[in-house]
This record gives C-alpha cells, structure tokens and sequence, in this order.
C-alpha cells in the first residue's frame, strides 16, 4: 500500500527547538511520508545557524525527512521592520514552493507559531489543488497584532479581518493549543469546522545532570526560565520582588535565565534601584535546563495584561508542570485557571505590584506538605493532559479526518 504524505508548514524546524520536530518524527515512525517547508534556521538570535546557506533555496534531509527551506530574513531581533520583512518573505517564497510540491501530498499540516502570514503557503495548496490542510494554532490573530503594538485603526482592522477570513475560511480543521481560542476563530469561519483542543506537551527532560545551586546560602528559589522579551511583564515582576521587605528579601532569590530583547533594560532596572538578590543567568543550553528547575523552590510564569495573552497559555507552563515543580503564575485567563483549577502554586494580576509582592511572601512561607501537594498535582496533569502521545496522536487522527 502507497504511503500517504504530509507536507508541514512551518517557519521554525529543526535544528530550532519547536514540537514540530516531535510531530514530524513521529508521524513518520508511523509509517507515513513526512516532508517540511520552512525557512534557513535563525531563531532565536536572528542569525543563521551554523552549517547553513542563506540561500533563496534549498533542500535537506534529516531524519529520512526531506526538507524545503527558503531564505530567511536576519536581524529581526532588534528591529521591527525586518521582522515584519521575514514574515512576508516565507509568505512569498513558501508560497512559490509549496504550488511547486504540492499537488503530491495528501495531508497539509500547518504550524501556526507565528505570525499567520506563514501558513498562507499551505492554504494555497488547498486552494490550488484541494488538499485538506489543518493548521494547529498557536496564536490567534488579529488580536496579537494590536497585542504587538499596532493601532487598531479602521484600514488595519478591514485588512487584517479580510485576511483572517481567507486563511480560515480556506482551512479544513483547527487545533487549538488554548481552550481560548474557539470562539476567536468562530467569527472568521463561514461553514461549521472541527476546532479541537490539542495543548502543548511539557518538554522532556535529561533527569540526570549534576546537582546545581543557585546560591550558596540556603533561600528559596524563584526561577524564570525563557525568552526575556516586553510581553514577558518582567519589569513588574522585578519591581514586586525587589520591593519585598528585608525580612523576606534575605530569604529568597530571582533567577533570570535566558535572553531576549528586553534583558539589557532589566539588568538596568535592578541597578538603577539597587534591588538586591536578582541574578541573570542568561541563556542556558535547553538540554540542561531541569537542573535548574530541579534547584528551584517556584518557577515563574509571566506574561503582559493584554486580551490576547489571556487566552494564551505559554508553552513553558507544561515545561513547569513536566518538572513538578510549583508554580507563580503571574498571568490571567487561562494559564491562570489552569495553575488555580489544579492547585498547582500560586495566581497574581499581571499589572498588580502588591498582588505580585505578596504571592512571592506567601510562597516564600510554604511548607514542605504544601509545596510536595503542588508538585504531586503537576504530576498527576502531566500524566493525563499534557501527555506527549496522546497529543500527537489526536493530531494525526484530526489530519486524516480532513478528507
């Protein structure tokens, strides 16, 4: 029997640190043809990978996995114009390869992580060839746009709501990595369509690295591990721990791991304020992040007080869950609802100092039952939520219902 093939549409693929790597490793372990287009790799630091061409075209393979990669705009980290200009490059250039490869595949799967620009490329081989294509969606537009910081006017709503309607109304199904996201798509879809809820699964973990610690004094642990960008609400949260009474200041330590556009200002705001007890350990290689998670007593979920965060739920939350540790979640909608409804730390308002101030006293004052009950319950929403195959699978199950 003929294997059937999939293409995925995605910006981001191996050797970027995506899910899709999983997804397309898995499925073809299943026995199906698995083929990616995407871009040269540059993320995060915006500069190709070594080992690569930045050329306008070429093919790869990895894993038995052929993949289709076009040039990728680089420079983006520090400017807007050039992220902008990478989003519509993959837009144009995908676009003329996946009308060039497409018509062979059976299943187009999109992975919707960024900007919906990106999954034009496999809404063109529906619309050329009639390839169902299901796009798992990772964020909603237009709404992230206006999160981003373009204003809202009329010309920019009427462009964007017309593009969101091409794109939806010419996909198949959806998968929804937040519970949130239904009723956005909703409006932009003109016939009935499957929309499952299909969440991001925790990252595994290498559980044998060396002991680490973060101080040499014993203290709790407040750990943020990930992309140090504005929507990160970072500011707040170094303002609330910095601001924690001596009594409580002595006790505790904020770690900051990774790196992103808004690190230098941090650094800055915790020298210009003297708040004592921040340590920025910039950016740590992803195979050894669990002996930090493993040395910290809270890990800390954060983002922005924008509709559109409320109804995200960060990939980094699983991660937490996987470590069993407890969580500070400094965030609302859903990711809010998922640590409280759980039990699995403590919840504050993005935009309330004192609110943030004193989750971190009341954790700082945990007991040793209270904070093994958090971690048994991570545990136990790893084991059934947030389970990798089980994931993986329903997502497969959903592209195949597609024809």
């Amino acid at each position: 029997m003929k294997k059937k093939k999939i293409l995925i549409v995605t910006e981001c693929f191996y050797p970027e640190e995506f899910k899709i790597n999983d997804i397309a490793l898995s499925w073809k372990k299943k026995g199906y043809d698995v083929d990616v287009l995407t871009m040269v790799p540059t993320y995060p630091q915006s500069i190709v990978f070594d080992g690569f061409e930045n050329k306008l075209y070429q093919k790869n393979v990895w894993n038995d996995i052929n993949i289709y990669r076009v040039k990728a705009v680089t420079g983006y980290r520090e400017s807007l114009f050039k992220k902008l200009l990478k989003y519509f490059t993959f837009m144009i250039l995908g676009s003329f390869i996946s009308l060039k490869i497409g018509k062979k595949y059976d299943y187009i799967f999109g992975f919707d992580v960024g900007a919906l620009t990106g999954m034009v490329p496999a809404i063109l081989v529906n619309k050329f060839y009639n390839k169902p294509v299901t796009l798992w969606i990772q964020d909603v537009w237009p709404d992230s746009v206006y999160a981003y910081g373009f204003k809202k006017t009329k010309i920019l709503e009427f462009f964007l709501n017309g593009f969101v309607k091409f794109v939806y109304r010419n996909t198949t199904n959806f998968a929804i990595s937040s519970k949130g996201f239904h009723d956005k798509i909703l409006p932009y879809i003109d016939v009935e369509k499957t929309i499952q809820y299909s969440p991001n699964w925790a990252d595994e973990f290498n559980r044998n690295l060396e002991l680490f610690q973060f101080s040499e004094d014993k203290k709790v642990h407040f750990t943020f591990a990930g992309n140090v960008g504005k929507v990160q609400n970072l500011d707040n949260i170094i303002t609330s721990f910095g601001s924690l009474s001596w009594e409580y200041l002595i006790k505790v330590q904020l770690n900051i791991i990774g790196d992103g556009s808004e690190l230098d200002n941090l650094k800055s705001i915790v020298k210009n304020n003297n708040y004592k007890n921040i340590v920025f350990w910039g950016k740590q290689p992803r195979d050894e992040m669990y002996k930090y998670f493993k040395a910290s007593n809270f890990l800390i979920v954060s983002l922005v007080d924008k509709p559109i965060f409320s109804l995200t739920v960060p990939a980094k939350v699983q991660t937490y869950i996987a470590a069993s540790k407890p969580i500070l979640a400094v965030i609302n909608g859903d990711a809010a609802d998922i640590i409280k409804e759980n039990n699995l730390g403590f919840v504050a308002k993005p935009t309330d100092i004192e609110e943030i101030n004193n989750i971190f006293r009341k954790a700082t004052d945990v007991n040793e039952n209270e904070s093994l009950a958090f971690s048994k319950n991570c545990d136990t929403l790893t084991k059934t939520t947030f389970d990798k195959d089980n994931i993986i699978n329903n997502l497969l199950d959903l592209l195949v219902r597609s024809r």
